[in-house]
């Protein structure tokens, strides 16, 4: 017997996720240049003059790490960095410019992305099957291309982004706008594309 293709979406406003981004635009980090800023955070900016190389290095090395960490092992064992309980461990070496960095702003950036977590879980409570959208494109996809789809999983990241979107930020993850997500219509529309690439 064949086994038959299995697919995976888990879907979540994760702490992690909203944290690393958090610092990201309190620390004044543009990478990923496509990736919008987080409403309702402070943002800091400055000119070129005042780009910090090895913060952003280390940022990316982190954001990759908390994405999608089996993809991005550390090479050094992890330590967790004070003021943000368990949810940032960076590498005990070549992370020291990111933990003195974001150290003074633990406390805020956590109870941001605790308010966005909370807010996302109210959202989807009672609204149903909430993979009734994916599901939907997946059926989709087969019937257009006469095929079943791989077996595949999918990361999503709902985010309260500052514009409305998809984007790719990971192998096997996106974030999508939360407003995008809670448009039933535009939603279904937005990730069509999305399934049929990773089936």
């Amino acid at each position: 017997m064949v086994d038959k293709p299995q697919w995976l979406v888990r879907e979540e406003a994760g702490i992690p996720v909203l944290v690393a981004l958090a610092l990201r635009q309190r620390l004044g980090i543009r990478i990923p240049v496509e990736l919008p800023t987080l409403r309702d955070h402070p943002l800091r900016a400055f000119d070129d003059g005042g780009v910090d190389d090895a913060l952003e290095r280390q940022w990316r090395a982190y954001w990759d790490m908390t994405v999608e960490p089996e993809a991005h092992p550390s090479r050094s064992p992890l330590e967790l960095v004070d003021g943000f309980d368990t949810i940032v461990a960076l590498p005990a070496v070549g992370a020291e410019r990111l933990r003195a960095a974001i150290a003074p702003l633990a406390s805020e950036v956590v109870r941001y992305a605790n308010e966005a977590q909370q807010r996302y879980s109210r959202s989807v409570a009672g609204t149903g099957d909430p993979y009734r959208a994916y599901a939907a494109a997946l059926a989709e996809f087969e019937r257009d291309t006469g095929r079943r789809a791989h077996s595949f999983e999918l990361n999503v990241h709902v985010l309260p982004l500052a514009q409305r979107g998809i984007w790719r930020i990971g192998a096997f993850s996106i974030a999508v706008t939360d407003s995008l997500r809670h448009d039933p219509v535009d939603f279904d529309s937005a990730i069509r594309p999305v399934i049929a690439e990773v089936a």
